[in-house]
């Protein structure tokens, strides 16, 4: 079997849960290395382990992918529709005596093991079915792999460097459990060999397995992949990522309020670097990705990073997409979305350079949306005052009666205001802001007032004139 002179890369995650963090880092690195030479990239679901795999983890994972722009150009492929090739490999192994079969009991492997850890052995196979003269069928029994005792396996990774490992450090591993079904290092070198993937990239906690598949692809006759073994991602504390680092699955950023591109552009430079840039398009990721840059060292998650950069991409949003962005984030308020699209636009807009995501955008565009805002305490006593009251009842007349109703007009009529009462822009802008948004930071006031506009801001004047009595 010849392998491409393309690159053909996959992603193949077992469907025992949602797509995570380091996944999706791992199905980037597939994905942009295919695209950038012009290969292939495919996707296979390794559902073999029947009582963890479940189509709704299936869902998740297809479904993550897809927000991320991670597009497969083959599959995908279920490992459970392909059991006639794993039966055909194991055949050819049992025929060329890289295999035997195995009639050891759970019951007598659990004791093996603990009769060599007593003794301070290695757990390891000990190997009793390896020369047995007899192999009937009938019986229950798993397929092992015969794996030599002496010798060594060299691998180059294109990450970690040279790897070595000797061959009396390799178990006979289990190729096919007694149910017929075959495990993870067996089915995915059939799997890898007969889609002719060229590079296996994936992460360093799977280098133990590769040496092990390695004599595998050797035992089959197959051309060996180049594998790629990326570093894990930690916590800022340096702890393996898990849930108590925060949301650890890409659709759960989605939910928070992340943009895709944002998400894209900070795990492919979490292990990965083209200098000292940090912002990427998809397809500068494309032109640039390159596995010669991927790091050693294990990549820390920074969710601070995380947000500032997707801060730099929702001010890079023009405003007809911030809009559609956001309107999803504005209707899980519960709030209504309105129909008049180019006043939300305008609305959302002087919003754009203060969110970090979508979800705080939607929050902070609330008193845009809903007259039924609630003040804020502590803004509402230091502002609100008996002084500024005649100031407020001044402004009310004036807003009353101002045409045309615009920033322009409305800087000109407060700074009328203020120039009578003999005061700073800041006295009377900063109670009307808390009596038209409920608290003390929002966009220019100006701004804030126009899209709100004559009927509603008065009324919020009189709502906060009244409080003051």
């Amino acid at each position: 079997m010849t392998q491409s002179a393309l690159p053909r890369t996959r992603f193949a995650p077992s469907p025992t849960g949602y797509l995570h963090i380091g996944g999706a880092r791992t199905a980037l690195f597939s994905y942009l290395l295919a695209r950038r030479q012009g290969g292939v990239f495919v996707l296979r679901i390794e559902d073999t382990d029947r009582a963890r795999s479940t189509q709704q983890a299936i869902d998740a994972i297809m479904e993550g992918l897809t927000w991320l722009g991670i597009e497969w150009d083959e599959g995908p492929f279920f490992q459970m529709q392909r059991l006639d090739q794993y039966r055909a490999a194991t055949e050819r192994l049992l025929d060329s005596g890289h295999a035997y079969r195995c009639y050891c009991t759970p019951e007598d492997l659990d004791a093996k093991r603990k009769a060599a850890q007593a003794e301070g052995r290695s757990p390891a196979y000990d190997g009793t079915c390896r020369e047995r003269s007899s192999s009937p069928t009938d019986q229950p029994h798993t397929i092992r792999f015969r794996a030599p005792r002496d010798g060594e396996t060299v691998i180059e990774d294109l990450v970690k460097g040279q790897v070595v490992i000797q061959h009396r450090e390799i178990d006979d591993l289990v190729l096919v459990r007694t149910d017929g079904v075959p495990t993870y290092n067996f089915s995915v070198v059939v799997d890898d060999a007969e889609m002719a993937i060229t590079h296996v990239i994936r992460g360093d906690d799977h280098l133990t397995n590769t040496p092990k598949q390695a004599l595998l692809y050797h035992a089959l006759g197959y051309p060996l992949p180049a594998f790629a073994h990326v570093p894990m991602i930690l916590g800022t504390d340096r702890a393996r990522l898990s849930k108590r680092h925060g949301a650890t699955s890409v659709t759960a950023y989605r939910d928070m309020g992340y943009l895709s591109d944002a998400v894209v552009n900070y795990l492919v430079r979490l292990g990965w670097s083209h200098g000292d840039q940090e912002i990427f398009s998809r397809a500068e990721l494309i032109e640039k990705f390159g596995l010669d840059h991927v790091g050693t060292s294990a990549g820390v998650f920074d969710p601070e990073k995380m947000q500032w950069l997707n801060a730099h991409y929702l001010k890079e949003l023009s405003p007809t997409d911030l809009t559609s962005a956001a309107q999803p984030y504005i209707a899980a308020t519960g709030l209504a979305v309105p129909g008049d699209e180019a006043w939300l636009t305008r609305a959302l807009v002087t919003l754009q350079e203060r969110a970090k995501t979508l979800v705080e955008l939607a929050e902070q565009a609330r008193y845009y949306l809903s007259d039924d805002i609630t003040l804020d305490e502590k803004a509402a006593t230091k502002f609100l005052k008996p002084a500024i009251g005649p100031v407020l009842e001044d402004l009310r007349e004036g807003l009353a009666a101002l045409a045309p109703w615009s920033v322009d007009t409305l800087t000109e009529l407060f700074h009328a205001v203020i120039g009578r009462h003999d005061l700073k822009l800041g006295k009377l802008a900063q109670p009307v802001r808390v009596a038209v948004t409920g608290g003390t930071a929002s966009p220019g006031i100006f701004e804030v007032l126009e899209i709100l506009g004559r009927d509603r801001t008065l009324v919020r004047i009189d709502a906060a004139i009244a409080r003051i009595g």
